[in-house]
């Protein structure tokens, strides 16, 4: 995961959002919901971020959304398909993937991802109109990750491509049919995935506050550049916090998976439940809420 075009004065307004298939999505949410459950043992966001599902001062229904979150692993693009769906519903899932990647599985281009070249000029302009033309469009969200590579999450040497912010100046100038401007939200997001006291991992994540081009915009892309890694590398470190501290409570479910320790070691505890009568807990640690 790593980046569509906008109408009023932002690019050219012939290009229009990638299309997407709404029954294929249907099926792969399906899909998505166990094939994590099978993998963590919970996802759990922090309850002292940001929540995107519930409105804010300042929030506006439809304006455009960028969710720009740190790479620690392979899973990220499908942790961010899932959040989307689960947080920032009815809104359109879109994330930029390597191009030689995307022509590998077509079907991604179905759920929302667009092939990306940026290692040319070309690949780059593309990038810029695409992605414009997403947050142009209504009931949209943009996913990317700006470090362009895998990065572990407690390194923050990593520096931000720079596509992230030329979009952050770009957003200021979207504009409604009736010239009127659309405002636009930019929302830091950190991603952990660490073992606990369960058999399988628990992927954990974090979103800062978001902020709004609009209000700075005098800033130019060295300064955006600059807030938004500092913006992130403190959502990250909020993060890590309570990811060393193993602390439960600071998170709340967004999904449970499967906890134990497997099928012999499980067997052995459900009948030693049994002999005591005591009611069987699958989970060694303390379940998040």
């Amino acid at each position: 995961m790593v980046g569509n075009n906008s109408t009023g004065g932002s690019g050219d307004s012939s290009v229009t959002p990638p299309q997407t298939s709404t029954w294929i999505q249907k099926g792969f949410h399906g899909f998505l919901r166990r094939y994590l459950k099978r993998h963590f043992s919970l996802i759990g966001l922090h309850r002292e971020g940001y929540n995107p599902a519930v409105a804010t001062e300042g929030d506006r229904p439809d304006e455009p959304t960028i969710v720009y979150a740190n790479h620690p692993a392979w899973w990220d693009p499908l942790i961010a398909h899932y959040l989307n769906d689960v947080l920032l519903a009815p809104r359109q899932f879109y994330a930029p993937i390597d191009a030689d990647a995307l022509k590998q599985y077509r079907v991604f281009e179905q759920l929302g991802f667009y092939g990306i070249n940026l290692k040319s000029t070309s690949g780059a302009a593309a990038f810029l109109r695409t992605s414009m033309s997403i947050l142009n469009a209504p009931d949209t969200s943009l996913w990317i990750t700006p470090e362009g590579r895998f990065c572990d999450p407690r390194d923050a040497s990593a520096s931000l491509m720079p596509g992230l912010a030329h979009l952050c100046t770009k957003m200021c100038d979207l504009r409604d049919a009736s010239g009127n401007s659309r405002g636009g939200r930019v929302i830091p997001l950190a991603l952990e995935y660490v073992f606990w006291e369960e058999r399988l991992p628990v992927c954990i994540i974090r979103f800062g506050n978001p902020f709004r081009p609009a209000e700075n915009r005098s800033w130019d892309k060295a300064t955006w550049n600059k807030n938004l890694n500092e913006r992130l590398r403190q959502t990250q470190q909020e993060l890590a916090v309570s990811a060393i501290a193993r602390d439960a409570k600071a998170f709340e479910s967004l999904m449970i998976g499967k906890m134990g320790a497997g099928m012999f070691y499980d067997t052995m505890r459900r009948l030693k439940s049994w002999i005591k009568r005591e009611k069987f807990r699958a989970e060694h640690g303390e379940r998040i809420q």
